[in-house]
C-alpha cells in the first residue's frame, strides 16, 4: 500500500534557465508520486526556485518567499522549501532574515540540491531518470541548455558568481535529452545557456568553438521542425554559424544576441570585449548573409559609465539599425561585481526615463514592421486557444518573451503549425485568418 504523500506546488521565477532545471527536479519527484498542484490552496508544501540576476528578480523572489512564508504561520502550508540562484549566493543571509523556510538549498541544476528537495519530500534520486524532465511549458516546445555558468567578465554580471564557470554539456547528452523531448511531442526546441556560442570550448578534444556542430545535429532529429538558438554571445561570435543558419531549414532565422550598449566607452568599461564598429559589421553581415532573418538583442541603460552623449549614440543606434525584437533592462549594482566599485551616479528617475525612450523607439519600429506584414502569408506554430481565437508565432518569435499573432479560425489544434495571412496589426501583435 502506498503512502499518500502531501501534495507540492512548485514556483519557478527568472528565466528559461530556471524552468529546465525545474523540469529535471520534478521529473524525479514525480517518479516518487508526487503529486503536484497550481492551486495554492491544495498544497501542503511549496517549492520556490528563485532569481537573483538583477534587483528587481531579486526582489520578486524575497516577496514570494514571503508570501508563501505567511501562508505557512497561518496553517495554510506545512513545509515552505528555496531553491536557486538567490538562495545559493544569499543562503546564510536569508537563513537569518527568514527563519519560518524549512530548508533553503542551492542553484537547482546541482545534484546536492536536488537530492536534498528529493530527501525532504521522502523520494529517493534516481540515477535511471537523468535527462528525463517534466515539461511545464505547453508540450509542443521545450528548453534546451547546452552549459551551464559562464566564462565571460562582463563588469555588470553576476551570472559567474551564482552559477561558476561554464561548462559545457556533451554532445551526446544534449542529443539524448533532445530525442526524448521529440519522443513527448516537442516539436520546436529552444537552445539556451548563459552563452551559447561558448559551448565545446572546455570540452576535452575540443580545439575550437562548434556550436555548429550542436545544431547541425540537432537538425537531423526526426519530428523536430523548428530549432531556435537563444543568448548568443557577440564577441569573437563564430561566423560558421552563418553557414549553419543557411544549410539547414530546421534552424529559425532567429539570432537572439545581447549587444548590450554600442558606445565604445560604455562597452570598454562593461568588459564586453567588443567595439561598436565590430558590432554593427557583425550585426549587419548576419542581415545581409543570412536572408529573412529576425535579430533580437537586449541593451542596458543607466550603466555608470553611460554619459547623455552615450546613451543619445544608443539611440540613434537602435533607431538606425531597426532591430526585430528588443528588451531594455535599467541598470542596478550588483554585489561583488567589478561594475558595483563605480558610482552609480545616474538616478532611477532617468534610468527609466531612458528605458522609455528607447522603448518608444522601437514601438515606432515593430508597428511600421508590422504593417510591413499585412497580406503576407506566415508559418505559424499555434501555443493556445484564448477564447474564440487562436494564439501563434512565427518564425520570428520566441516563446514568451516576443509578439505573437492572433488567429481567427476555427478547426485548428494547438501546438501544430498552420499557415495564416495577416489582415491587421498593432504595435507588437498581428492578426491572421488560418489559409484554406
Amino acid at each position: 500500500m502506498k503512502v499518500k504523500k502531501d501534495k507540492v506546488k512548485f514556483i519557478t521565477l527568472g528565466c528559461s534557465k530556471n524552468t529546465v532545471d525545474s523540469e529535471f527536479i520534478i521529473a524525479q519527484l514525480k517518479s516518487g508520486d508526487i503529486e503536484f498542484t497550481e492551486n495554492e490552496n491544495e498544497a501542503e508544501n511549496v517549492i520556490i526556485n528563485t532569481c537573483g540576476f538583477i534587483e528587481s528578480a531579486k526582489q520578486e523572489s524575497i516577496d514570494t518567499i514571503l508570501r508563501a512564508v505567511d501562508m505557512k504561520s497561518r496553517g495554510l502550508l506545512k513545509n515552505v522549501y528555496v531553491a536557486g540562484c538567490l538562495s545559493d549566493r544569499y543562503k546564510e543571509e536569508l537563513g537569518k532574515e527568514i527563519p519560518d523556510v524549512d530548508m533553503y538549498f542551492g542553484a537547482t541544476d546541482k545534484l546536492n540540491t536536488i537530492t536534498g528537495i528529493l530527501n525532504e519530500l521522502g523520494v529517493d534520486y534516481k540515477k535511471n531518470l537523468v535527462g528525463e524532465r517534466s515539461l511545464t511549458s505547453p508540450s509542443h516546445f521545450a528548453y534546451l541548455k547546452i552549459s551551464e555558468g559562464c566564462d565571460n567578465p562582463c563588469s555588470f554580471c553576476a551570472i559567474p558568481i551564482m552559477r561558476g564557470r561554464h561548462k559545457s554539456k556533451p554532445l551526446q547528452e544534449i542529443l539524448s535529452e533532445a530525442q526524448k523531448l521529440v519522443s513527448k511531442g516537442v516539436k520546436e526546441i529552444v537552445v539556451i545557456g548563459q552563452d551559447t556560442t561558448y559551448w565545446g570550448l572546455d570540452l576535452e578534444n575540443e580545439r575550437k568553438r562548434n556550436l555548429s556542430c550542436v545544431l547541425a545535429e540537432l537538425s537531423k532529429i526526426n519530428g523536430l521542425e523548428w530549432i531556435r538558438l537563444m543568448y548568443a554571445y557577440p564577441s569573437r561570435y563564430p561566423e560558421d554559424l552563418i553557414n549553419t543558419f543557411n544549410e539547414n531549414e530546421k534552424i529559425c532565422r532567429y539570432l537572439d544576441i545581447p549587444v548590450q550598449h554600442i558606445a565604445d566607452n560604455v562597452l570598454k568599461s562593461m568588459r564586453r570585449g567588443i567595439t561598436k564598429k565590430s558590432l554593427i559589421n557583425l550585426l549587419s553581415k548576419l542581415r545581409a548573409e543570412i536572408p529573412g532573418i529576425a535579430i533580437r538583442t537586449t541593451l542596458i541603460v543607466g550603466y555608470p559609465d553611460e554619459t547623455e552623449s552615450d546613451f543619445i549614440e544608443l539611440a540613434d543606434f537602435v533607431a538606425e539599425f531597426n532591430f526585430d525584437r528588443l528588451g531594455v533592462f535599467t541598470y542596478s549594482h550588483e554585489e561583488d561585481t567589478v561594475a558595483a566599485k563605480i558610482p552609480d551616479r545616474i538616478p532611477l528617475k532617468e534610468k527609466i526615463n531612458r528605458q522609455k525612450t528607447i522603448l518608444e523607439i522601437q514601438r515606432e519600429l515593430s508597428a511600421k514592421n508590422n504593417r510591413k506584414l499585412i497580406g503576407s502569408i506566415q508559418k505559424v506554430l499555434v501555443d493556445r486557444k484564448e477564447n474564440d481565437y487562436y494564439i501563434g508565432r512565427s518564425y520570428r518569435d520566441a516563446p514568451e518573451i516576443d509578439q505573437e499573432i492572433q488567429i481567427n479560425s476555427a478547426g485548428i489544434e494547438t501546438g501544430e503549425f498552420v499557415d495564416v495571412k495577416i489582415f491587421d496589426s498593432e504595435d507588437f501583435d498581428l492578426f491572421a485568418e488560418a489559409v484554406k
